[in-house]
C-alpha cells in the first residue's frame, strides 16, 4: 500500500516536472448518496495531490480501498460489489483550471475545472466550479459536484436500487502549503 502510494506521488510530480507544484498526501475525497430508505457517506483523507499554478494544473488519485465508511459491511459492499477495487485499485484525476490566483494576497478565486476524472476503469470528461483559497500560508481547493454511478459501469442491483442516490454528491478539498 505505501509502495502504491509512493508511485502515484512519483507519477504525479512526473506530471509537473518543469515548474514547482504544491503537492499533498492527506487530501479529502468524499461521496455522499441521500435517498429516503438510506444514506450512505464516505471519506477518504489520503488522497495525493497537486496542483501547479504556473501551468494551471492539477492532479490527484486516492486508493478506492481507503474510502471509509460508517458501516463496515457498507465498505464491503462497496469495494466488492460497486467499485470493484481489487480490478480497479485507485481512482483518479488530471486537469487545468480556468481563473487567476494571486497567492500573495488571502482571499477566495472562484475557478472552472476541467479535466478527466477515472474510477472503476472509465475515464470521464467533467467540468465543474470550485474555489482556491489562500489564506494563512496555505493555499485550499474544494470543489463540490455530482456524478452518475452509470457514468461509470456501476450496475445497482434492483434489490438495492432505492438506497442508493441516482446523482452521487463528491466533494474535494486539499489543503496545500504555500512557499514563499
Amino acid at each position: 500500500m505505501k509502495v502504491l502510494s509512493i508511485t502515484i506521488a512519483a507519477v504525479l510530480l512526473s506530471m509537473f516536472a518543469s515548474s514547482q507544484p504544491l503537492i499533498t498526501r492527506n487530501g479529502f475525497l468524499g461521496f455522499y448518496s441521500k435517498t429516503p430508505m438510506e444514506d450512505i457517506k464516505a471519506e477518504n483523507n489520503q488522497v495525493v495531490a497537486a496542483i501547479d499554478l504556473q501551468k494551471k494544473s492539477l492532479a490527484f488519485s486516492a486508493l478506492v480501498k481507503s474510502f471509509l465508511f460508517r458501516k463496515e459491511l457498507m465498505q464491503q459492499h462497496f469495494n466488492e460489489n460497486y467499485a470493484e477495487s481489487d480490478t480497479y485499485p485507485k481512482t483518479s484525476f488530471t486537469g487545468s483550471y480556468t481563473g487567476e490566483v494571486n497567492t500573495q494576497k488571502e482571499g477566495s478565486y472562484p475557478v472552472q475545472v476541467s479535466g478527466k476524472i477515472t474510477f472503476h476503469g472509465v475515464t470521464k470528461d467533467v467540468t465543474v466550479p470550485a474555489v482556491l483559497q489562500i489564506q494563512g500560508g496555505k493555499l485550499t481547493g474544494t470543489a463540490n459536484f455530482q456524478l452518475l454511478p452509470g457514468d461509470f459501469n456501476i450496475k445497482i442491483p434492483s434489490v438495492v436500487r432505492d438506497k442508493i442516490a441516482e446523482r452521487i454528491d463528491v466533494k474535494v478539498k486539499v489543503d496545500y502549503p504555500i512557499n514563499h
